[in-house]
C-alpha cells in the first residue's frame, strides 16, 4: 500500500491525492516514487479518462521535505544525480501521461509544487493560492522543474521568478500561463474541474493521447519534419476505429460511441 499517495476512481475520473498534510504535501523520495507509479498505472488503465492531481490539507505541495533535503547535504555528486533523475522521471511521467491531467491547486505551491502544476495539462487554482520558485533562497536552483515550468510561462517570466524567488498569487499565475483558470472557493474549484473533466471525457480517448504525443513531438522540430510527422499522425487517427466512429457520428448527427470506453 502506498504511504503518501492515494487514488480513487469515479465516473472515469481518477483523483490522485498527495497525503502529507502535516508537511504541506512536501516531497521526499517515497512521494516521488509513489506519484510516478500512480501516473504510470493510471495512464494504462482503460477505465481512466482524466486524472486530477490534488493535495490534502492546507496546501497543494510545498516543495521538498526538509528531512529529505537534510539527507541530500551528505549525498555525493552521483547520488544527487540519481536523486534528481527520479524527480525528473516523475514530472515526465505526469507530463507525458496519455490521459489528460488537471492540477487542483490550493494553498502553497512552492518549488517542486510549481513543477507539478506545470507538468499537468491543465491547472485550476483558488484565488488564495500562492506560488514560488524558492530554490535560489537556499543556494540551489530550480533546474529539474525548469523545462516544465518554462514550457508554460516562457523564458522571460521564468527568468524573473527563478532569479528573484518572489512569491506570486493565482492572478499572476494565470497572467503568465502557469494556471488556466482561477476560482474563489473550494466548491467552485471542484465544480470547475469536474466540468473540464466532463468536457475531456466527451472526446476520443485515443485522439487525446495522440494529440498530447503530437504536441510534445512537434515542439522544437524543423517545419519539414513537423509536416511529415503531423500529416502521418492525422492520417493514422482518421483511419483508426476511434477516428472512423467520431467522423461517422458527426456526419450522422449522433453522440460517438468510443471504442474501449
Amino acid at each position: 500500500m502506498p504511504d503518501f499517495v492515494g487514488s480513487t476512481l469515479k465516473e472515469n475520473v481518477a483523483i490522485v491525492s498527495i497525503n502529507r498534510p502535516d508537511l504541506h504535501n512536501a516531497f521526499n523520495e517515497v512521494v516521488i516514487e509513489e506519484l510516478t507509479s500512480a501516473f504510470e498505472e493510471l495512464g494504462k488503465d482503460k477505465d481512466v479518462r482524466v486524472i486530477v492531481l490534488r493535495g490534502e490539507g492546507k496546501s497543494f505541495c510545498a516543495g521538498a521535505d526538509v528531512n529529505w533535503m537534510s539527507k541530500m547535504v551528505g549525498y555525493s555528486l552521483d547520488e544527487n544525480v540519481a536523486d534528481a533523475s527520479a524527480m525528473a522521471r516523475m514530472l515526465r511521467t505526469i507530463r507525458d501521461c496519455p490521459k489528460p491531467t488537471i492540477a487542483r491547486v490550493h494553498g502553497a505551491a512552492i518549488g517542486g509544487g510549481v513543477g507539478l502544476t506545470a507538468a499537468c495539462d491543465i491547472a485550476v487554482a483558488l484565488t488564495s493560492a500562492m506560488f514560488c520558485l524558492s530554490e535560489v533562497k537556499l543556494g540551489i536552483i530550480p533546474a529539474v522543474i525548469s523545462p516544465f515550468v518554462m514550457e508554460k510561462i516562457g523564458p522571460g517570466h521564468m527568468r524573473r521568478y527563478a532569479l528573484t524567488a518572489e512569491r506570486f498569487g493565482a492572478a499572476e499565475a494565470k497572467r503568465i500561463g502557469l494556471v488556466h483558470d482561477v476560482v474563489q472557493t473550494e466548491e467552485e474549484l471542484d465544480e470547475h474541474i469536474d466540468s473540464i473533466a466532463r468536457t475531456l471525457i466527451a472526446n476520443g480517448p485515443a485522439a487525446l493521447a495522440a494529440a498530447k504525443r503530437t504536441l510534445t513531438d512537434v515542439a522544437g522540430m524543423q517545419w519539414d519534419a513537423i509536416q511529415k510527422l503531423t500529416t502521418r499522425r492525422v492520417a493514422e487517427i482518421r483511419v483508426s476505429p476511434e477516428g472512423q466512429e467520431g467522423l461517422k457520428a458527426f456526419l450522422e448527427k449522433r453522440e460517438p460511441k468510443w471504442p474501449n470506453s
